[in-house]
């Protein structure tokens, strides 16, 4: 597929002999361009702008090319003249590690040999994908990445993580956490003098990246030149575009296809964000006094029923398609973007490429999975999540992996959910690839951690002293991470997994020279810390090699298998199990699959007529040299198996 590059409609437009500066600002009576000399300068030479009809505002010169650093002053009813914003169509942003997130635009040459790139081609039905950090994957001390926390040291060959990790499990997905510029920095702790007094976050930082700021930009701290040094400058010379391309390239040409995680629904309170300083009232959803609205829990809601809202959310989409060949999008609280826009988004990306990968988490002023399954998006099926584990919001809420069924739960409910929890058998999608099957995201505890904590193996308030020990992932903690695993994969849908899953990851609440009461307690909520909490211990994955051998067996397995990504809710035969908090079925006549999570009791199930070969059991996957099976068979507790037909 050959895929063209997408002009925008306002931003720095650079000609052979000239560069045109184009910006939106209906209500502001003057707009001048401010042109720097360094990244450092406080103030520039300003050229006055010409306003039109429609609220743009243009002016043309002759001598500021790529490598020019550049903003706007804007003065008006809606702004204040004091503050030189950046672009909001900024191609490549040059930002200050402050609270601020001072920043200035560079015009950029995003020339780009892809060497024939495009799109990956990929059936949702077989999507397995695999969410993490930039930084986390390769930080760490145990990683011998050498340019590490970096789009490069990501793809970097010959080492022991990374995407060298990524290949060797079989994933053909990955979904990379907020990567268009955003606000790092938040504000000083306990510090009487900051606009915010902030007694929640020690760090003052923003990990994650849930915190936009450029929509057009990738962020510059995870370039080769990336500094975390306060009050310092990322980006200075724009390498982030190229690196973040050289990381897609590689991906694709490993037949991993590439995932944004987007956030249009809100940005930070405290930055210099330039859509705060240009027209506040046509960007952000406002209440009866003029203050913003923040359905989001996390900051001001952007107010995207907007046509010029409207407008940036879709080309911005378009351009990371287009210019960085992205293959699809979370997007962060779906649901606080309006129906009208969520629609045309997927008119057009599908326009675009047919098989743009487009996923929402559907929560947001309310929760609805079927509203956007009626669309054609894909959601994140949190009862899939909490019908295995319990209730998010409740850590003594136990489900079927801890062998009981939540209210409202039975057998009938774990047989949607294998179904691809369809709406005509009770479930939230018309199609089974709407839903996205998964067992734990970056939000909250880890699978693993709620494993540990909800079995009883560790308090939630414990100090962990052995951090090897709390790692380690044997006996009954390792039956139920299989027994999980087991189910996410044999399930219709779409398979997603988090950074470190494979190997019932625990995050620990590293010491650091941050003043955190907390340090050594298990971590539900690690958005601010860069740093080990959050880094991927390479160590603890070699440690738990026998869990991470069945992810990747459970990977091959369903790739072998289409059954287990392609049938139909006529394609299942339930089977007997008496009052056991458990699930068997036929499937296609071809495969056995029963899950059994009791505590203690082993499940008998007489097999049908005919012998049997074990694929999978508790212990590993068997592609290769199975053992043949006839009459009754006793499931020991916390287990699963699947049989093929002989």
């Amino acid at each position: 597929m050959n895929i063209k590059n997408t002009q925008l409609s306002y931003g720095a437009f650079v000609s052979k002999n000239s560069t045109t500066f184009k910006i939106y600002a209906p209500k502001s009576t003057h707009a001048y361009l401010v042109i720097f000399d360094s990244p450092e300068a406080e103030t520039g030479t300003e050229y006055e702008m010409v306003k039109n009809e429609n609220g743009d505002f243009t002016v043309e010169l002759n001598d500021a090319g790529i490598g020019t650093y550049y903003g706007y002053r804007l003065e008006g009813p809606l702004n204040d003249p004091d503050v030189i914003i950046a672009d909001p169509y900024s191609k490549a942003a040059v930002t200050q590690n402050s609270m601020r997130h001072v920043a200035k635009s560079l015009i950029i040459d995003d020339h780009y040999d892809w060497d024939g790139d495009s799109w990956m081609e990929m059936d949702p039905h077989d999507l397995i994908i695999y969410e993490m950090h930039i930084r986390d994957m390769t930080t760490h001390p145990t990683s011998t990445a050498k340019q590490k926390g970096t789009y490069l040291g990501l793809i970097e060959p010959v080492q022991n993580g990374g995407i060298e990790h990524i290949k060797s499990m079989g994933i053909n997905a990955v979904q990379i956490l907020p990567v268009q510029e955003f606000a790092n920095v938040e504000v000083p702790y306990k510090d009487k003098t900051a606009p915010v007094y902030n007694d929640w976050n020690p760090y003052s930082r923003n990990h994650w990246g849930y915190m936009t700021t450029f929509f057009f930009a990738p962020e510059s701290y995870y370039a080769t030149d990336g500094t975390d040094v306060p009050d310092s400058w990322n980006g200075t010379d724009g390498r982030a575009v190229k690196e973040f391309k050289d990381m897609v390239k590689s991906f694709h040409n490993e037949g991993i296809a590439v995932i944004m995680d987007v956030v249009y629904n809100h940005v930070s309170n405290y930055d210099w964000h330039p859509l705060k300083y240009i027209d506040k009232k046509s960007y952000f959803r406002l209440d009866e006094n003029g203050e913003y609205i923040a359905h989001s829990g996390c900051g001001n809601d952007t107010r995207s029923e907007h046509p010029k809202m409207r407008q940036l959310i879709l080309e911005s989409l378009k351009y990371w398609m287009l210019e960085y060949h992205i293959d699809g999008f979370r997007f962060d609280i779906g649901n606080l973007i309006d129906a009208e826009t969520r629609q045309l988004i997927i008119d057009e990306l599908q326009a675009l490429n047919p098989n743009v990968i487009i996923l929402a988490e559907p929560w947001g002023n309310g929760y609805d999975p079927q509203g956007f399954s009626d669309m054609g998006w894909s959601s994140f099926n949190d009862q899939f999540r909490d019908g295995l584990k319990g209730s998010t919001w409740d850590i003594n809420d136990k489900g079927f992996l801890f062998g009981q069924f939540r209210e409202n739960d039975d057998q009938q409910f774990l047989q949607r959910l294998v179904m691809g929890s369809l709406r005509d058998y009770g479930g939230q999608y018309v199609q089974s690839i709407h839903s996205v099957n998964y067992l734990e995201c970056h939000d909250d505890y880890t699978f693993g951690d709620r494993l540990r904590i909800t079995g009883g193996f560790v308090d939630k308030d414990e100090k962990i002293t052995n951090k090897k020990t709390n790692a380690l992932v044997e006996g009954r903690l390792l039956d139920m991470s299989k027994l999980g695993a087991l189910f996410l994969f044999t399930s219709q849908g779409i398979v997603f997994m988090h950074e470190g899953q494979e190997w019932a990851r625990s995050k620990v609440i590293a010491a650091t020279h941050a003043p955190d009461d907390h340090v050594g307690i298990i971590d539900h909520n690690s958005y601010e810390k860069d740093n080990d909490t959050n880094w991927l211990n390479w160590n603890e994955r070699k440690m738990n090699s026998e869990l991470v051998d069945y992810y990747k067996g459970l990977i091959e397995f369903r790739k072998q298998y289409s059954e287990f990504r392609h049938s139909e809710p006529s394609d299942f035969d339930f089977m007997d199990v008496g009052e056991n908090v458990a699930i068997a079925y036929l499937l296609k006549e071809k495969f056995i699959v029963i899950l059994n999570g009791e505590e203690e009791h082993t499940l008998d199930i007489n097999l049908p007529t005919g012998q049997w070969k074990i694929l999978v059991d508790g212990k590993k996957v068997l592609l290769e040299n199975q053992e043949t099976l006839t009459g009754e068979l006793s499931v020991p507790s916390s287990t699963g198996l699947v049989l093929i037909r002989n």
